[in-house]
């Protein structure tokens, strides 16, 4: 059948079954795709063509997403799933447009900031550890610094595990299993909460209920795994604590896990490996920071005998 629907559910099944692909990417993907095939009056696979391709992309960089325009690194998602979708269609020998008539379009990337080495101590000891709450929040931050998890890993982490080894196995995008490192201070961290706790949950960090009274020796109802969300707001609260005024994320301390590696000297394809990145030039992002270093070396060193000049 070359009904288009028919076709964007064949591709979607392809994506998710033969390209192992996570459910999340095929919503996105589908929205994407829907969103061009509605903009376009699609019918049939003879009716994508170049200049309803640049329409589309008009409407994009033109159109407010709730007010706010849409940023070019969203456009270009919409981009890659009509080239996707038009190689898989051309796989299936459906005569359509080339894809390579598409071109992606450039993407400045945003420079990563990072915090300076003493305010990442000082976030990572803020936690009262003789709370049950400040020794799970400072075995979560140690954590994420350690490994340099995705903040949904984190939260997806299971709570048995071989701690005194320190490696555990953490399914990633695409449903793809790498092995990540604890640090001593992370395991010890961990340990010592895990000591604390007096549920049988299976998660390895837990969301525990606001402590409304405050009763001697009585740890705050557990009330499930923790989200995400709670994680944030948690490096919020210890980030103000810590007098930070930068802002941080989960995922900005994964960028200092990464950097924090490439400055000590890792190779660029092991620190790939760790973020469990499935394309190196997502990990390059990184080397401009890591070119900082060789800037202040350049500084240092070159040309010390014309400074007095």
């Amino acid at each position: 059948m070359n009904d288009i629907n028919n076709l964007l559910k064949q591709y979607l099944d392809y994506l998710e079954l033969e390209k192992n692909r996570s459910i999340k990417t095929r919503e996105n993907y589908e929205r994407y795709l829907k969103s061009f095939i509605k903009f376009g009056d699609i019918k049939k696979v003879e009716d994508i063509d170049i200049n309803k391709v640049m329409q589309f992309r008009l409407w994009l960089a033109r159109k407010d997403n709730n007010g706010k325009k849409l940023k070019r690194i969203t456009q270009s998602y919409y981009v890659i799933a009509i080239r996707t979708f038009l190689k898989f269609l051309a796989k299936k020998d459906y005569k359509v447009l080339s894809p390579d008539k598409i071109e992606l379009p450039k993407i400045t990337r945003r420079q990563i900031e990072i915090i300076e080495y003493q305010e990442l101590e000082r976030l990572l000891n803020a936690p009262d550890t003789t709370t049950m709450r400040g020794l799970r929040d400072k075995a979560i931050l140690e954590t994420l610094f350690s490994t340099g998890l995705r903040v949904s890993e984190l939260c997806n982490l299971g709570r048995y595990f071989n701690l005194e080894r320190g490696e555990i196995a953490v399914r990633g995008k695409g449903e793809k299993i790498r092995v990540v490192f604890l640090s001593d201070t992370a395991k010890n961290s961990i340990k010592k909460y895990l000591d604390k706790r007096s549920d049988v949950l299976d998660c390895l960090f837990i969301s525990l209920s606001k402590e409304i009274k405050k009763k001697e020796n009585k740890n705050p109802k557990v009330i499930g795994k923790i989200t995400p969300r709670a994680t944030q707001r948690l490096i919020d609260f210890y980030k103000r604590k810590a007098g930070i005024t930068k802002n941080i994320t989960p995922h900005q301390i994964r960028h200092q896990f990464a950097t924090d590696l490439l400055m000590n000297g890792a190779d660029i394809r092991s620190v790939q490996e760790l973020l469990g990145h499935s394309n190196i030039s997502t990990t390059q992002i990184y080397t401009h920071i890591t070119n900082k270093q060789l800037k202040e070396i350049h500084g240092a060193f070159h040309s010390k005998r014309r400074k007095g000049g």
